[in-house]
């Protein structure tokens, strides 16, 4: 039997996140396999269409409810899970969302968790990395068992275009939980990429020496059209926020160019940064760890080297 693959879109309510088409790419590794796409919002219409034209997607469902007024697991949890039965494997993303709600899909399915899947070998035969992706781990669920799964976001390109799939309106009658309700959020705004899906990437250390000084970064990422990150120093030296931490307890990323200016490399920042295309350091520190990694480097002080730069890139 084909592989039947409902993945959970990843949406903010107008636009649908590239999570979502690299969940896709994974899914289209297994040969055969039928992909639909679930959308749960107040009004899907918007990002269902553009569901839709993921190539590869064989449908999309749209899930209308007043309750998907903000992205509550608690709330999506129920609505995934009536939907799931027909379905071999669900997928969700291994990004803050994905990773919230779909424990919750696999606990009410009783079904296996694969968490971080950056590569399947047969329908039940996954790879997943361990040890801070020093080691890659082979794990296989029980013939005919649902999986429910996590997608490594760094292990897959977004898929292009290709539809439209046909959309469908669907209707689930679950019992929406009452012990858990929105009461506000609070996260920085940026015109920059997103961090996560940037394909450039300006990233700071401890180095900066302060919050002012890490707005030098700001204006040579706003040149590059690039996100900027943090290692976990300059983070818990409070220079930059927790969101724009990257490593092993903040995000894995994977963008075109990663520009690493000032950070040594700890183990735990180049875990986040491995499966980056091109890494370019900066550092005065000739021996940093960093240039192990880079496909290149400079040895400077940050503070003459990055305007230089910018004026290059002005130019």
């Amino acid at each position: 039997m084909n592989p039947k693959i409902l993945i959970v879109a990843e949406h903010d309510g107008t636009r649908l996140n590239v999570s979502t088409a690299r969940c896709v790419s994974c899914a289209r590794a297994l040969a055969g396999a039928e992909i639909t796409i679930a959308v749960c919002a107040t009004d899907p219409g918007a990002v269902a269409a553009q569901a839709a034209q993921l190539e590869g997607v064989a449908r999309v469902l749209a899930v209308a409810n007043p309750a998907n007024a903000h992205a509550l697991a608690a709330v999506l949890a129920p609505q995934i899970v009536a939907l799931a039965g027909p379905f071999t494997h669900v997928l969700g993303p291994s990004t803050t969302y994905g990773k919230d709600l779909m424990a919750r899909v696999a606990g009410l399915l009783g079904a296996p968790q694969v968490s971080d899947i950056m590569g399947l070998e047969s329908p039940v035969r996954f790879r997943r990395p361990i040890y801070a992706g020093n080691a890659i781990l082979t794990v296989e669920a029980e013939a005919g068992a649902k999986v429910v799964g996590t997608v490594r976001m760094a292990s897959f390109e977004a898929v292009g275009a290709g539809g439209p799939a046909p959309i469908e309106k669907v209707a689930v009658s679950v019992e929406i939980p009452a012990h858990t309700r929105f009461i506000s959020v609070s996260a920085a705004k940026s015109d920059r990429p997103d961090l996560q899906t940037a394909a450039r990437v300006v990233s700071g250390g401890r180095a900066l020496g302060s919050a002012e000084g890490f707005k030098i970064l700001y204006s040579l990422a706003d040149k590059l059209g690039a996100a900027v990150g943090a290692s976990r120093a300059a983070v818990d030296a409070g220079y930059a926020p927790n969101e724009m931490q990257v490593g092993q307890t903040g995000k894995i990323i994977a963008p075109e160019l990663y520009l690493a200016v000032g950070i040594s490399g700890a183990i735990q920042h180049l875990t986040g940064i491995k499966d980056a295309r091109t890494i370019v350091a900066i550092n005065k520190d000739g021996e940093a760890p960093i240039f192990e990694v880079a496909d290149f480097g400079l040895i400077g002080d940050l503070f003459q080297v990055i305007p230089e730069l910018e004026k290059l890139v002005s130019s």
